[in-house]
Formats: structure tokens, C-alpha cells, sequence
């Protein structure tokens, strides 16, 4: 019996254990943090196991046509959010292609005088990534310096839903007191709790001894509470799904490439934290049937989506959800989205979700509720004032008349160029998209 094959992925991946991470309660403003060798090996087990998936040709999910020993860089692209936890992120995206693609002695060359040259490390791969910094580039990093989205999370911490969980909370505040020195003991800084607790519990021993039992699996809840509210909103276009809305426009661009049969991208890798998974849970209606999926995932988690070709005469292409809750769980478990109890195809999928999706620096500024002027080379100038704006303007102006004169008296005409700022395809030579 013939099965449909697995023509390419999609892999949204969590980064690995860190350092504590202390994030603003309502801007998000990041503390710094750091991978701990226990975060680089959860990412290195994690990319083993996505290497047995799909490049182990035995496996029934193996990527058909897709390189298995040496990495084709044509067939593989990786965006690494490096915003906040960056540093984290980073490594655990480099740990994990380091399991996906370990070293192999066949990356060696011989040279013109005939000596062989094999890679360091007994042949390790270099996998470029494309390196996501918010300064620039929004689709992985959407939710801090938006003023829309600071306005949504003080609107949850006023909501009866967030104040009863509070309320109920109040024993358990008064008893963490102790163990989170001096920290907020509130509902609002519920996951900053939570991140301190884990984090000491994982890592320090003497903290580990002392701390009562429940204590952290009752901070784990609340913030779960939390970040969900937070990360979630009853409209998909709602400013609560910022985190998943832009993530999108990665993951269309990227399943409608691996559809294309001239393209030869087949493996795309998102690194990231915790937040887009939860809004794409919800924009998807997964919560409904997965209600176990509103909460924070654990570190090294992974959401994959397959892209799958159905058996002739059928010649549509579906997808597939599947899910790896970090490294306590072993295999993926496939998931259901917008109330399907199979695959769902290609075409509904984006049906679905297109007009939600946040493709642009520029788009993201305007849902954010951000007047911003763009120079031709896509960047945001964010303006706080009539007189920022104005000499934004007048600075532009003079920049654009020099340059008129300087191109013109050199090669005696002018033609003008979009400035291309695009990672890949084409681009607006006004706005920086995704």
C-alpha cells in the first residue's frame, strides 16, 4: 500500500534550557540569558530526532529526494530569532543542526597538488543561518515595542478571568515569598516566577533541597494561565496573536516554496521561544481539540508541519501537525487543526489564515499603532513627534537631491534602482518585508 510522501517540512522549534530570562510584565523588555550545556544537548537530541524523522530513509516520514548525509544548502533554510534570548536561541539552533547534520568525514576536498583536506572536527557542517533581529526584521519578534500589544496585556490583567486566577492564587503567593527573594509575588509577574523557580531548581542544589514540593509545579500553572491569555485573543486578527500572525508569513513563504516543484527548498528550520506557539495554537483552533496545548511549551519543543503529497489520482498536497512536547516526550503526536480529524490540504490551509498574516515591518508598525516614516532601504524610523517627523523629512529630502546630482554628474543620467533588502525573493524598494 503506497502512502503519501513527505515532500518537505516546516519545523518550529523552542530553544533549549537557559539561564533565567526576566521579561517585563507588559512591554516584555528582556532580562539577558544564556544556553547552559543542558539546553545545548535538549537542542542536539532534538535535531537527532528530526534527523531520524525525515532523513533516515527507513522512516516512513523521511523527506523524499532530500540530501542525507551531506547537507545541500539549496534544500535547507534556518531563521534563528535573535531578539530576546538570543544568545540562547542561537546555540540551540546550532546544537540542534549539529544533530540533524553531524560531522561526516566525506566533507573533504582534494586539492590541485593532491593532498585531501577533510573539514575540522572529523568533518563537521556549516549550516549558515539567517540570523532574525527585531531592530530590522519583525516576523520573529512581533510582541515587544508595540504599543497595541503593551494595551492588550494591561486590558488581561484587568480581566475578571485574570483577577479570579489571582485571587485563587493568593495562598500560593504567600508561600513562595520565601523562595523567590524579593521578587513580585503577583499575578502579573506570574512567569517571572515561574522562570526563577525552574531555572534555581535545575541548577542549583542547595535551592533544589529546600524548595517544598508543588511549589513549582503551581507557579508552572499560573504562568501557563498567563502567557495564554496573553498569547491568545478571540479574534484571529486580534493584536493577541501578534506573535503567530507574523510568524506566518515564515512558514506560508516557506510551505508554498517546498509545493513549487522548481524550488528546491525542502527543510525549513524557525528557532524561536515560546510565544508563537501558543498563538498558533489558537489561530489554528488546535486549543479546541488539544486543549493541553494552552500553555508554554517546554524547552526543545517542536511543532512540525509536513508537507504531504496524496496518492495518485488525487494529486493535491496536504499538511500534517505534528507536535513533541521538549525532550520528557519521545515521539511526535499528531495534532488536528480548524476541526479536522485528518490531514488538511495545502489550499485550505492558507485559505484560512492569509488574511491574518502580518507580511511586513510596515504592516506590523500600523497594527501596532506606530507612526513610522521608511527609507529605501525598508528600515523604520519609529517618530514621536511632528518635529522628528519633519526632520526625518527634510533630512531625506537634502540626502535625495545630493545623490540626484552626484549620480548624474558622474554617469550623465540617473536611473534609479529599488535597493533589494529582501532575504530571499523579490522586494518593495519602500518597505522591508519578512
Amino acid at each position: 500500500m503506497s502512502h503519501p510522501e513527505v515532500l518537505g517540512v516546516v519545523i518550529l522549534a523552542r530553544n533549549g534550557d537557559r539561564t533565567e530570562a526576566y521579561q517585563d510584565p507588559v512591554t516584555y523588555k528582556p532580562g539577558p540569558t544564556l544556553a547552559t550545556p543542558l539546553g545545548e544537548a535538549q537542542s542536539h537530541q532534538l535535531g537527532t530526532f528530526l534527523r531520524d524523522t525525515y532523513l533516515n530513509t527507513e522512516n516512513p516520514s523521511h523527506v523524499r529526494g532530500i540530501a542525507t548525509d551531506l547537507v545541500d544548502l539549496s534544500q535547507v533554510h534556518v531563521r534563528v530569532k535573535v531578539g530576546a534570548e538570543g544568545p540562547a536561541v542561537f546555540d540551540s539552533a546550532t546544537a540542534l543542526l549539529q544533530g540533524l547534520f553531524p560531522p561526516n568525514p566525506a566533507h573533504r576536498e582534494t586539492l590541485a597538488d593532491g593532498r585531501v583536506v577533510v573539514a575540522p572536527l572529523n568533518g563537521y557542517q556549516y549550516v549558515p543561518v539567517e540570523t532574525v533581529e527585531p531592530s530590522n526584521d519583525r516576523s520573529l519578534e512581533s510582541w515587544t515595542d508595540c504599543p497595541n500589544f503593551e494595551k492588550h496585556v494591561e486590558k488581561i490583567q484587568g480581566s475578571s478571568e485574570f483577577k479570579k486566577a489571582a485571587k485563587e492564587a493568593g495562598s500560593f503567593f504567600s508561600d513562595v515569598r520565601d523562595f523567590v527573594w524579593g521578587r513580585p509575588t503577583t499575578m502579573e509577574n506570574a512567569y517571572n516566577l515561574w522562570d526563577y523557580m525552574h531555572t534555581e531548581l535545575i541548577h542549583n542544589q542547595t535551592y533544589a533541597f529546600r524548595l517544598p514540593p508543588t511549589l513549582v509545579e503551581q507557579a508552572r500553572g499560573l504562568a501557563n494561565v498567563r502567557e495564554n491569555l496573553v498569547f491568545s485573543d478571540a479574534d484571529m486578527n486580534g493584536i493577541g496573536n501578534i506573535a503567530g500572525r507574523t510568524m506566518l508569513a515564515s512558514v506560508l513563504d516557506a510551505l508554498q516554496r517546498i509545493a513549487f516543484n522548481g524550488d528546491p527548498l525542502q527543510f525549513m528550520l524557525i528557532e524561536t521561544t515560546y510565544q508563537p506557539f501558543i498563538s498558533l495554537f489558537h489561530m489554528t483552533g488546535a486549543i479546541e481539540t488539544h486543549p493541553e496545548l494552552a500553555a508554554i511549551p517546554d524547552f526543545a519543543s517542536v511543532l512540525s508541519i509536513e508537507l504531504r503529497r496524496a496518492v495518485a489520482p488525487d494529486v493535491r498536497d496536504f499538511l500534517r501537525f505534528k507536535f513533541k512536547n521538549g525532550t520528557a516526550e519521545e515521539d511526535f503526536r499528531t495534532i488536528h487543526v480548524f476541526g479536522h480529524k485528518e490531514d488538511i490540504p495545502l489550499t485550505e490551509f492558507i485559505y484560512r489564515l492569509e488574511n491574518s498574516v502580518i507580511n511586513s515591518n510596515q504592516q506590523w508598525a500600523r497594527t501596532c499603532g506606530i507612526e513610522s516614516t521608511w527609507d529605501t532601504l525598508g528600515d523604520v524610523v519609529a517618530t514621536s513627534s511632528p518635529y522628528t517627523r519633519a526632520g526625518v523629512g527634510i533630512f531625506s529630502a537634502l540626502f535625495l537631491v545630493f545623490s540626484l546630482w552626484l549620480v548624474s554628474k558622474v554617469a550623465g543620467r540617473f536611473r534609479r534602482r529599488g535597493s533589494h533588502v529582501r532575504l530571499e525573493g523579490e522586494e518593495s524598494t519602500a518597505v522591508k518585508r519578512f
